[in-house]
């Protein structure tokens, strides 16, 4: 019996996304600017999957990653499912382990992973289809420059300065 993923449809301050969630957790928060893009990308990932659209069953959880968005260093709650191979599942944990409002370099995640070469982490944070909750917003280039960023560097550069605003706001 294939696995169920449920999915719905949110609106945000930084655009709409879609969300799909497994019985343990988000396997997928990705900014959408085109529905039909965004739901066929979707597939090919999660391929043993009966995808069902459920607007009324996550209709909690779309709200709660909206309210993400305005404040992406408040993600503590949420259950994640990350799906991926045991390379990038380490790396995404590593950016989970990056404080709100701070960044990190890919070759410095490459080093705590025992390597120079910053190419397989890269391609890793690429594969991530958890957005915001698996932080990859806040790795940058060496020189703290924006980088690319899957949904777009002015949603990155966003939530990046949203995060250190609110880090400002705690240190007050």
């Amino acid at each position: 019996m294939p696995e169920r993923i449920r999915y719905t449809w949110g609106q945000s301050a930084l655009g709409e996304f879609i969300v799909a969630a497994s019985e343990r957790g988000v396997v997928a928060f990705e900014f959408a600017d085109r529905r039909e893009t965004a739901l066929e990308a979707l597939r090919p990932r999660l391929p043993e999957a009966f995808l069902e659209q459920d607007d009324e069953g996550l209709s909690a959880l779309a709200a709660r990653l909206q309210a993400l968005i305005d404040r992406p260093d408040d993600a503590h709650d949420v259950a994640i499912d990350p799906r991926g191979d045991d390379y990038q599942k380490t790396v995404w944990s590593l950016l989970r382990q990056i404080p709100a409002g701070e960044t990190t370099t890919y070759g410095a995640l490459a080093a705590r992973l025992g390597t120079r070469d910053a190419r397989d982490v890269t391609a890793a944070i690429a594969a991530n289809a958890i957005a915001v909750l698996i932080p990859c917003h806040r790795v940058v280039k060496k020189n703290g420059g924006l980088s690319g960023y899957r949904w777009g560097a002015k949603r990155k550069r966003a939530l990046l300065e949203r995060e250190r605003r609110a880090a400002c706001f705690q240190l007050a």
